[in-house]
């Protein structure tokens, strides 16, 4: 829950060394079924909710600076 609470903030988890990162635009906040971006080495992908929360977890991302946005997606 609280990653989802950090996530409608417009907190970025990520790893700046193998450049992935996965936040939620600033558009979604609020909305019902929020989609979430994933980026990995480049390449972008929108996936909902639960893929980014699994992926936060399994690639064990963290708070971090994105290179383009800097530290909040909103």
């Amino acid at each position: 829950m609280l990653t989802i609470a950090e996530l409608q903030a417009g907190v970025i988890f990520g790893d700046n060394n193998t450049r992935e990162y996965v936040y939620m635009p600033g558009s979604e906040i609020g909305v019902d079924n929020p989609v979430c971006v994933y980026e990995n080495a480049g390449q972008r992908r929108d996936v909902d909710m639960e893929e980014a929360l699994r992926l936060i977890r399994v690639r064990s991302l963290r708070q971090t600076r994105h290179p383009v946005l800097g530290e909040s997606s909103c």
